[in-house]
């Protein structure tokens, strides 16, 4: 098999690096470029010494542009305020693109939907294997139930995390509400912090913060005289690396368009 040439975008981050540790499990898989934001200390250096897999020969540089010429597949894990250039790099070098930053605007959004008519495009909220395989049996719970039953989506994260409900938890949510052919009304409140009784057809969410934990994902149909409960959990960061890498050699080759985990997955929704 023919080596996938991968340029990282945001190589000097936490999912970054976990990339590059993880890229040896991914045979097909070879070190194009390393990226990071001008003034970032890891610019100049070598990119696997910084990950801790030894010296790949590629430095850490800035240059988006430059850099994604000649590469299979970018992936992009870094700033939202950035994507749209990123975009418009690869566009321009006619590179697929596998985006996992978050917190992406409807303008970037708008925007990865212009993109898609000239690359292949793929932006993931959660890179989890299994937990895109949840989102869909979330959407068909939430189909086949009938409304009657409530659905409270639980998520559990480290002290740090600073959102809340998780992007993970909104997209889950988004799921079961796309299930039940309504929208999701956003911004959520927390079921918790609201006092009365629930109100009919309405989608809850509660939240924990504490400790390590990596992420904890629950969606509970609460029905009369019985529950469903389908459940993610993630014990180890390396996971979210590995779906992406999975997702970008995917990727690499498709055709134009807009593309998502669940095709990468082969799941039907």
């Amino acid at each position: 098999m023919s080596a996938v040439r991968v340029a990282i975008i945001g190589a000097t981050g936490r999912m970054g690096q976990a990339m590059l540790r993880a890229m040896a499990e991914f045979a097909p898989l070879q070190l194009h470029a390393a990226l990071t934001n001008e003034g970032d200390p890891g610019v100049g250096q070598d990119a696997g010494v910084q990950a801790g897999v030894g010296a790949l020969g590629i430095t850490v540089g800035t240059e988006v542009a430059a850099s994604v010429r000649g590469a299979n597949v970018v992936i992009d894990f870094s700033s939202a305020a950035v994507t749209r250039t990123h975009i418009d790099a690869c566009v321009a070098a006619q590179v697929p693109l596998f985006i996992g930053t978050t917190g992406l605007d409807a303008a970037t959004f708008a925007a990865v939907d212009v993109a898609a008519a000239r690359i292949p495009i793929l932006v993931a909220a959660n890179t989890s294997l299994a937990l895109n395989v949840l989102l869909a049996l979330v959407r068909r719970a939430a189909a086949a139930l009938p409304d009657g039953y409530d659905i409270e989506i639980f998520e559990s994260h480290h002290k740090h995390k600073v959102d809340a409900p998780s992007g993970t938890a909104l997209v889950l949510g988004r799921a079961a509400a796309q299930g039940r052919g309504i929208s999701l009304a956003e911004p959520v409140q927390l079921t918790g912090a609201v006092a009365g009784p629930r109100q009919p057809g309405s989608i809850g969410f509660s939240v924990a913060r504490g400790g390590d934990v990596v992420g904890e994902h629950q969606v509970r149909f609460l029905g009369p005289g019985e529950k469903l409960l389908l459940e993610h959990v993630a014990t180890d960061r390396t996971l979210f690396a590995r779906g992406a890498l999975t997702g970008a050699s995917w990727l690499a080759g498709k055709p134009a368009g807009r593309y998502e985990m669940s095709d990468v997955l082969s799941i039907k929704t």
